[in-house]
């Protein structure tokens, strides 16, 4: 007698609003979230980045090393660009409602 045996590998989901760095992006890109939230980023990749708001004022990060993590609470609504610094192609948005 054969036995098959069936399992399923679930995938890592982000939490809700966390912004995961990896493969030099940000995703979620653009997040949207409810004044008063708390965003979480986290660093997935293997080099340093950053988490820049483009105002250089609302959030600024220091350089997160792999699987550390930067959060910020919105209190306003607006939109929210940002920029990792050292990788000035990589930007992000935060949209607060």
């Amino acid at each position: 007698m054969v036995l098959a045996i069936h399992t399923s590998i679930a995938r890592e989901k982000p939490a809700p609003n966390e912004v995961t760095i990896d493969n030099f992006s940000f995703t979620p890109q653009t997040l949207t979230v409810p004044v008063d939230t708390t965003v979480t980023w986290i660093n997935r990749d293997d080099i340093p980045h950053t988490v820049v708001s483009t105002d250089m004022k609302t959030f600024v990060s220091p350089a997160l090393d792999t699987d550390e993590k930067f959060t910020h609470k919105f209190t306003e609504t607006g939109t929210n660009d940002y920029y990792c610094s050292v990788h000035p192609h990589m930007k992000g948005r935060i949209i607060v409602q």
